[in-house]
């Protein structure tokens, strides 16, 4: 890839992106709690005798999350359970404060802790586990047991498992170490698919062989613990640390806990009420510097952070927790990240989140849309709110034309005009990743595409995006190249995926969007040989809904967190959780 200093990315402005955005994601990270199943009538099942998967007995729900006819329905006043270590072979629990550390299961005292002191917990023994491939959920037995058969009948080794909430009979197929390359695990699935035992929705997961106990050991000092259950720790004043060693850990509201992965990992989990978690989240994804920080721009993020994460209550529970405090879900700082502009707008729309037809929405957002934001099915799948719309005011009036020609797309990129002037697109002058820019020679792109297509391509002699969705975001890129034919890439991720980049920090990383215009390079000037290829971008992220920086700009001119919400959702209502009854 090109040295860092090639890098031409953020070269039309000075601004300096520091927005997170829960956005940059492929589909499994933001499209909320997935549907794995059809919902079907509980029906007892059997179980191989041999062979169990590992959930926890005392799981995040505790009796507060129901399901009924694919329906979530969650109490307001529900604690949320967020994964802020999701793998470690060690979690430190502690805090600055006089500690406890008790069985999560009885609350049974198993050690306390002085002031500014730590317990590291590790595994003494867990279930070896494997990925199995889910190819079926159902109550009928009958076709369960034939599917399974006919598994075995191919030699794979098969399992099943009674759905601990839905009722059915789940049918695993395959038996693939946790660490089983993207290839390998593909291969696979395409190959039950041949063999018409699975379909393409199958989905992967982390399943333990039962046979050994799942065994903690709970370290401070000369004490030694060893618990069968997972540990929880409670301070004085409410604030303990989580970490994975004893001089990282970072500070948190509400309790700590270390608990088994369902890959044989310990996850550090903190729980705490839904408010306070927001504390720690919306300074996080919108910073409240004196760019970003409009207290109206900072209520729209602190209601699009709410709403997300209520739709999001128990959405990996598999895992002992409801979401991740990264960027797969909502970014996450803790208490140490907390800061008193973003509080004051979480306090400010206390319990207002955003509903479609009376359902809490899917609040995607993304750090920039680059002017013009997208439809969901340009990266995920159709919703009725996730339509694409312009970021672009001038005058009053809304543009709803997106930039489909780079002759149009360089022309309108007039940042310090519109900035000075106080008008146009909003998110001018709040990031720069508004307009970019990137260039690979072509020894670069031919070994993006060779990773691309799995194989040595020579040459790339053309790229040519084939396909547009509304917003000008790519749908479909071919590379012409010279032994491999052509090679596609599709929407948002797998595009983003394939041209990856060299970024200011020297970091080989996905491209920032799919907003793109992409020109061949030539040895003179427009003739020649082509040399390699430039890329013209606009936006961070994928582009569906909640555009942060344009929420800046709207903040900036006056717009209410409402209006601001309002036209990034298509026909939303701001309520109050007591008006809503479901989650979809």
């Amino acid at each position: 890839m090109k040295s860092a200093s090639s890098l031409a990315i953020g070269s039309l402005l000075a601004a300096t992106l520091a927005l997170v955005g829960c956005a940059d994601q492929t589909s499994h990270g933001l499209t909320g709690p997935r549907a794995d199943e059809v919902l079907v009538t509980t029906e007892d099942a059997p179980i191989d005798a041999e062979e169990v998967v590992i959930y926890p007995s005392d799981g995040p729900d505790g009796g507060a999350v129901m399901r009924t006819l694919g329906i979530m329905a969650v109490p307001a006043s529900r604690d949320i359970r967020v994964g802020v270590v999701q793998s470690s072979a060690a979690i430190t629990l502690g805090s600055s404060a006089a500690y406890e550390i008790r069985d999560k299961a009885n609350g049974l005292l198993l050690l306390t802790g002085p002031a500014g002191t730590v317990a590291t917990v590790t595994l003494v023994s867990a279930p070896a586990s494997f990925l199995r491939l889910q190819v079926m959920c159902s109550t009928n037995l009958t076709a369960v047991a034939a599917r399974k058969t006919l598994a075995e009948s191919f030699g794979h080794p098969t399992m099943t498992q009674l759905h601990p909430t839905l009722g059915c009979t789940r049918l695993y197929v395959g038996q693939l170490p946790t660490t089983a390359s993207t290839t390998i695990r593909n291969d696979f699935k395409n190959l039950l698919i041949s063999q018409g035992i699975a379909q393409s929705d199958a989905f992967y997961a982390v399943v333990a062989v039962a046979g050994t106990s799942t065994i903690y050991r709970i370290v401070r000092g000369a004490t030694n613990i060893q618990n069968v259950n997972p540990v929880v720790v409670t301070a004085t004043g409410e604030i303990v640390t989580i970490g994975t060693t004893a001089t990282n850990g970072l500070t948190y509201r509400g309790k700590g806990e270390a608990r088994v992965t369902p890959a044989g990992t310990l996850a550090g989990i903190n729980e705490l009420p839904l408010q306070q978690y927001l504390y720690g989240v919306v300074p996080r994804e919108l910073p409240p510097t004196s760019q970003w920080g409009q207290p109206e721009a900072q209520k729209a993020q602190a209601v699009a952070a709410r709403t997300y994460a209520m739709r999001g209550y128990n959405k990996r529970s598999a895992d002992g927790y409801d979401l991740r405090a990264t960027t797969d879900d909502q970014v996450y700082g803790g208490y140490s990240a907390e800061h008193p502009v973003s509080s004051a707008a979480v306090d400010a729309t206390a319990g207002v989140v955003a509903t479609y037809q009376g359902e809490l929405i899917d609040a995607l957002f993304s750090s920039t849309a680059g002017g013009h934001t997208a439809d969901s099915e340009e990266a995920f799948s159709y919703s009725p709110y996730l339509r694409g719309v312009p970021d672009r005011d001038i005058d009053g009036q809304w543009d709803k034309q997106a930039d489909k020609t780079l002759e149009k797309f360089l022309k309108d990129d007039k940042p310090k005009l519109l900035l000075k002037e106080q008008k146009g697109d909003h998110e001018i002058g709040y990031s720069s990743y508004y307009r970019w820019s990137y260039e690979w020679t072509m020894e670069e792109m031919s070994g993006l595409i060779s990773a691309l297509a799995g194989q040595d391509v020579g040459r790339v002699l053309a790229i040519n995006i084939v396909e547009r969705g509304p917003s000008g975001r790519a749908l479909k890129v071919d590379y012409v190249t010279e032994k491999a034919g052509t090679v596609s890439s599709g929407r948002d991720g797998s595009t983003r995926a394939a041209l990856k980049y060299r970024n200011a920090a020297g970091a080989i990383v996905n491209l920032p969007s799919t907003r793109i215009f992409i020109e061949p390079t030539y040895e003179q000037g427009l003739s020649g040989p082509v040399t390699g290829y430039r890329v013209y971008g606009a936006g961070f992220g994928h582009g569906v809904g909640l555009s942060q920086t344009g929420a800046a700009g709207m903040a900036a001119q006056g717009y209410t967190y409402g209006q601001i919400l309002k036209h990034y959702y298509t026909g939303i209502e701001l309520t109050e959780p007591t008006a809503v009854a479901t989650i979809p």
